[in-house]
């Protein structure tokens, strides 16, 4: 016959094992485009699409969207640029919304195309490093071509207030150049070690024409380990922001002091990124 200790040790593991069940979030689902195609840029891309765990159960529910540059690097370990270092959105998403501290949301990562990345992340041409200037034409893809299609094939909420988008250092330059020019079209934004160095600084400049009465809710961060020169253009882009009439209920800026530019880095404020995008609110 077992001990009692040993029965009562047994069933403590149960219960143990059961417990972290229960405490485990439950997982969202990836979805994917796998070449879709521009005729704005002539290219395709990757698209993954993150549907929010209860998607499937609550076929009369729709969802804000966030779209996500460099998409290869958000969701799976293998796809990063350095392989096994990926921003872990699925796995910050799944917590946040098992915690209720973000909205359920849909997330689209939308894959950077390679050797065009450069001319299509950057708003002018910038003679010194000879390239550059095809955001304008990367912001029609996502809104004229990319857009329609997860509208379409998805219960979204296509609104600008439930229509965030997403990106760090080029990809966060590219981010607020687009939201600046469409915020008709996406009203939250996240800049993430945005690259206010290019060309002159030229955003800086475009945050300073911009007209619109609307202030898109953004984020922007910054890591401590990014080097002075970032760190600065951080600064300035903060700064400038709150010039042109962003305060406190519709911008928020992060110092991560052990952040360097890298997704390891990114992956620690992805969470926090997504809650305050779309902060959870009770009905």
């Amino acid at each position: 016959m077992r001990d009692l200790s040993d029965t009562l040790r047994s069933t403590f593991r149960r219960v143990l094992r059961l417990e972290n069940r229960r405490a485990a979030p439950r997982p969202g689902n990836l979805e994917r485009i796998s070449a879709f195609k521009s005729k704005i840029l002539g290219n395709a891309r990757e698209v993954t699409i993150y549907l929010p765990p209860g998607y499937e159960d609550r076929p009369e529910q729709r969802y804000p969207v966030l779209y996500m540059h460099d998409g290869q690097n958000l969701f799976e370990p293998h796809r990063a640029f350095i392989p096994g270092q990926h921003w872990q959105v699925r796995e910050a998403a799944d917590a946040a919304i098992a915690e209720r501290t973000a909205e359920p949301i849909i997330i689209v990562g939308v894959d950077n195309s390679g050797a065009a990345r450069i001319d299509e992340y950057t708003p002018t041409r910038d003679e010194e490093r000879g390239g550059g200037g095809r955001a304008g034409d990367h912001a029609r893809m996502l809104i004229e071509e990319l857009k329609p299609v997860i509208d379409g094939a998805f219960r979204t909420r296509p609104e600008p207030s439930h229509t965030a988008l997403a990106g760090s250092s080029l990809g966060g330059l590219a981010t607020l150049h687009v939201v600046l020019n469409h915020p008709d079209v996406f009203g939250r934004a996240a800049l993430i070690s945005p690259s206010v160095w290019w060309d002159s600084r030229v955003i800086l400049r475009e945050v300073e024409s911009f007209k619109s009465a609307e202030r898109p809710r953004l984020w922007l961060d910054m890591g401590g380990r990014e080097g002075v020169d970032a760190l600065a253009g951080a600064h300035a882009l903060r700064d400038k922001l709150r010039e042109r009439g962003w305060g406190e209920e519709s911008f928020h800026y992060h110092e991560d002091p052990r952040g360097d530019h890298s997704e390891r880095a990114w992956a620690r404020r992805t969470r926090m990124v997504l809650e305050f995008l779309f902060p959870f609110a009770e009905l």
